[in-house]
């Protein structure tokens, strides 16, 4: 794996108050090893072990998008669904910010149908086909087109398994870690101070519910995907470059049979 600096600054993830867990109350013990201290009935989250986390997701998915993996982003709280589409659209990345649907891994082929039936049904509102049925049908396609939107837009290019999932919230999205613990599909999961951070293969230790903290590692890990897509297009054209050197002067192809 590819080891690179990806500027994390303590300071910074403190201003956005990625360090500050739930009330004592409601901790996990297996959280432990990340946590710092106590402050106020609250436990206090160990920044220096979320860097060296947060650092080794961002060395994964930057060589995962430089050898053209796809990545899925799941965040399904209303306080963060903006974030999430934002992002994944920065770093060409599949994405779920609204209602998870149950099976949409796991029960792939399910999920392909209402892929071509989106597709199918956006081409046809494009072409204005849908104005051409009767007024009672019209209603009912639309009323499925918006439905689709809102479940299935952000994959809608999606054309297999994604390679990774990061998923921003592990009690809010246990379904998705399920499937894709099922499936064998590696995670990166932000964990707080009430999660369970073994079902997860590389755990970040941070705030959940913050929007602050949210975005902060979020924008890490974008910058880390958008610099892997980068390094992918390098590499193409280098080896682009690389193949017309070595060709003889005056070669052509053999024609396609």
């Amino acid at each position: 794996m590819t080891r690179r600096y990806w500027n994390i600054n303590l300071e910074e993830m403190m201003e956005a108050r990625v360090h500050l867990g739930h009330n004592i109350k409601q901790w996990n013990p297996k959280m432990a090893p990340y946590i710092l201290a106590n402050r106020k009935d609250k436990h206090i989250i160990n920044l220096i072990k979320t860097a060296r986390f947060l650092s080794e997701a961002c060395d994964l998915i930057f060589d995962a998008a430089s050898r053209g993996n796809q990545i899925l982003i799941v965040g399904t709280k209303k306080e963060v669904a903006d974030l999430v589409a934002r992002a994944a659209i920065k770093a060409r990345c599949h994405y779920v910010n609204k209602k998870w649907l149950g099976g949409m891994l796991t029960n792939w082929s399910t999920t392909k149908k209402g892929l071509h039936k989106f597709r199918d049904l956006k081409i046809k509102q494009k072409m204005s086909r849908l104005e051409q049925l009767k007024k009672r049908d019209v209603t009912r396609l639309k009323r499925q087109l918006a439905h689709l939107q809102a479940y299935l837009g952000g994959i809608k290019y999606m054309t297999r398994l994604p390679d990774i999932v990061i998923i921003l919230d592990q009690h809010q999205e246990y379904i998705a870690l399920l499937e894709c613990i099922t499936l064998g599909i590696p995670t990166i999961c932000l964990i707080d101070t009430n999660c369970d951070p073994e079902p997860v293969d590389l755990p970040i230790p941070a705030n959940d519910d913050t929007r602050s903290s949210i975005r902060l590692i979020l924008n890490k890990l974008v910058f880390a995907i958008c610099e892997g897509r980068s390094s992918e297009k390098r590499k193409t054209y280098n080896e682009k470059i690389n193949i017309e050197k070595l060709r003889p002067i005056g070669f052509e192809p053999m024609p396609k049979v």
